[in-house]
């Protein structure tokens, strides 16, 4: 398969704005403990997450957010994710979604009952929220520590 070369015009949507609010070290607590740091990746069309945490297990990995594109076609709707653990060998998707204060994030597709909702304070400095999935769930608090 040869992929076409992208046109040096192409510009990262503007929904990725959203997710600015996540970059930076966060301290979590709650059920799940560690850090996790956000960045944007070069060209802005992905945030990296870096993930270092205990929850039932060590979770060490990173995820790359954006939107999927293949070669001549339009960038997916929603924004997109894919996560490497370390430790495991897994890859999992994930589907984001920011709107104002709150951040939803869904395991799969949206609309699965696997899912995150969280909120962000006033000053951006702190989130709250749970993951919700059939017979479990955890929650946790964010503090933004960089």
């Amino acid at each position: 398969m040869v992929l076409s070369m992208v046109d040096n015009d192409n510009k990262p949507d503007n929904d990725l704005k959203n997710l600015d609010k996540l970059v930076g070290t966060w301290e979590l607590s709650g059920d799940i403990k560690g850090r996790i740091r956000f960045e944007w990746a070069e060209g802005g069309f992905f945030l990296v997450q870096y993930i270092d945490l205990e929850y039932e297990r060590k979770i060490k990995g990173i995820e790359m957010i954006g939107h999927t594109q293949l070669p001549e076609e339009k960038p997916s709707k929603d924004i997109k994710s894919r996560f490497y653990d370390f430790l495991t060998g897994l890859t999992l998707g994930y589907t984001y979604e920011v709107v104002g204060e709150n951040i939803t994030i869904w395991f799969g597709e949206r609309g699965s009952d696997n899912l995150f909702k969280g909120k962000f304070s006033r000053d951006g400095k702190s989130y709250y929220g749970a993951w919700k999935w059939p017979g479990g769930g955890y929650s946790l608090t964010a503090n933004k520590v960089k």
